[in-house]
Order: structure tokens, then sequence, then C-alpha cells
């Protein structure tokens, strides 16, 4: 390198170093890629729909890379998000579980919404009742009944502290009934639990159990929606069934680190809003039981409090704890 280069590189590098943090804020956004942090092993739902939000973000604001952290009920993930930089380049694609049900169940942990900045609500799926072969009931009526007569006889599968577990305990506290919680660390083993016999009752989004409904391998009771799953519409809701204090849906969303730039989250929040009013996104969530939801960070925020309020509800009647 010859002198007069050496020094221009010298002045450039110089500058860099004494210009003030805030001028990086200054550039384009993005000028390097953006890490969408999901609290879940590659492959499930909600990494899937994670991929579909990131591809469409690619696009449309800028490369968007997935960064699995799985792992803790989902701490770990979120703990890596609230301590990343509050620059836009971290995302975290939360869920009930990390955004709700984690703070009800450990209230020390984080608070969502203090410790993330909400972006964008992004899906969501209503929680459907299946019962196995087992079961002499023919709907929920005859459920509750037989339950009734039988208590402690019939049993639903309950990975400890996550959503199935908790919609369990929603739909016992609803209806005074006892039927208890088998913990299950692996939900494949539950399913095969069930169409052996060996389980009576699972709840579970639709993406999971709809191929074992239709090969008639298990039978759907109820959806916990306001409405019949499009999928399922001759599956009726808790409301239709005489419970209609009884709802429950996961759901999922974008929200970056406190302290992100607004001008940021607006941008990231008018892509993803505009990625799911497209047939494409809408056909891609249609496939996996879930429904596209929209919103602005604030609509999303209250979103989260209120599904906060719920789940600690539940949590606190049911005594619940993580293993």
């Amino acid at each position: 390198m010859n002198t007069r280069r050496w020094r221009a590189v010298a002045l450039l590098a110089a500058l860099a170093m004494a210009a003030p943090a805030g001028s990086v804020l200054a550039q384009p956004y993005p000028n390097r890629v953006i890490k969408m942090i999901v609290p879940f092993s590659p492959g499930g739902q909600p990494d899937t729909i994670a991929r579909i939000v990131a591809q469409h973000l690619s696009l449309s604001v800028g490369t968007t890379i997935i960064d699995n952290r799985p792992g803790a009920n989902t701490t770990i993930g979120a703990k890596a998000a609230i301590a990343a930089e509050p620059d836009g380049y971290t995302l975290f694609f939360g869920t009930s579980t990390s955004l709700a049900i984690v703070p009800a169940m450990k209230p020390g942990e984080y608070d969502p919404l203090r410790s993330f900045a909400p972006v964008a609500p992004v899906s969501s799926a209503p929680f459907i009742m299946a019962v196995g072969p087992s079961v002499p009931a023919k709907n929920v009526t005859e459920l509750v009944a037989y339950a009734k007569a039988n208590p402690g006889k019939l049993n639903f599968a309950a990975p400890t502290g996550g959503p199935p577990h908790l919609a369990g305990e929603m739909f016992k506290a609803a209806t005074g009934i006892d039927i208890v919680p088998v913990s299950y660390r692996a939900m494949n083993q539950a399913f095969t639990d069930l169409i052996a016999g060996q389980m009576d009752i699972i709840f579970d989004a639709p993406a999971v159990l709809l191929p074992l409904i239709r090969d008639g391998k298990v039978r759907a009771f109820v959806a916990m929606s306001a409405k019949r799953p499009t999928d399922l519409p001759d599956v009726p809701t808790m409301a239709e069934s005489g419970l209609p204090d009884v709802s429950l849906t996961v759901w999922n969303g974008l929200v970056a680190p406190a302290g992100t730039p607004d001008a940021v989250v607006t941008r990231l929040n008018a892509a993803t809003n505009d990625g799911l009013k497209s047939a494409n996104i809408k056909a891609s969530l249609a496939k996996l039981g879930s429904e596209p939801l929209m919103g602005s960070p604030q609509d999303f925020a209250t979103f989260i409090a209120s599904e906060g309020k719920k789940w600690a509800d539940v949590v606190k009647r049911s005594g619940v704890k993580f293993d």
C-alpha cells in the first residue's frame, strides 16, 4: 500500500472512531443482516411460520435470517433477544408461551412489555380438544357428564406448563370436572398413546391434529375459539357447547429488544402487515391451521397485556409450575 492510500485509510478509520454512537442509526436501515431469534428447534410449526415471515422481510426490508435458540421453555431465546443491541438488527419471534405463559409462571424472569418493543402480531390458531377411541362420550356435554360420574378416570396429555396443559386446566376449571394431567416431554408419544387408547383427551393446534382427525384415529370434540376452524367446519366451538368462557388460541408475533428506534419498529410493522395481506402467506398459514393477525405495535402491546392476564389467571387457579 502506498503512503497516500495508507493515509486515506487511516483518516477514514479515525473519523469512524470519532463519530458519535448515534450516527450508526443515521445510516440507511438496514445496512446489514437482520437476525430473527426463534426459541424453538427447526421444523416445528412456530419455526415454519417464522421462516415464512423472515422470507417476506428479506424481500421487502432486508436479508433476514433465522437463529434457532430452543430450550428452557423458550427463555434461552427470549433472554438472548433481550440482551441484544436495540438497533433493529435483532428480532424475536415471540409466542403465547414466551410472551404470556412464561411471564405468568415465572414472574421474575422478564416482563414482556418492558423487555421488548412489540413490532407486529403474525398469526393465531385455535386449540382443538380431541379424544381417543377409548372415550365413550360423543360430544362435550356427554364427556363432562361422564367425567363427573367417574372423577379421576379420564386423563389428558399435558407437557408441564405448556399450552396443552393449561388448556386442560382451563377446561377443568370451567366444567368442575376431575380429569388427570399426564406429563409428556414429547407430544409425539402422547399422540401414539391417544390413538392406542392409553390417553383419553388431548388439546392442541389444528395443524398437529388434522391428519389424525381426517384419518379417523382421533375425534375432534370442540374448538376453543370464537368461531369454527375453517378446516373443521363441523366441530362446534366452546360457546356452542355451552361453555362461552372457555376460549384459547395459540399465537405469535414479532418483538424487538426494548429501546429499538420507533422508525425501525414502524417500518418492520408495515412490512409484516403487508406480507400478511398477501394471498401466498395467507395460504401458507392456512396449511398450518393458522390465520393472520394484523395490527399496529400498540395493538400488539395491548393484545400481549390482555393475554398475559388471561394466562396468569389460569396459572394461578391451576397451580401449574414448570418442571
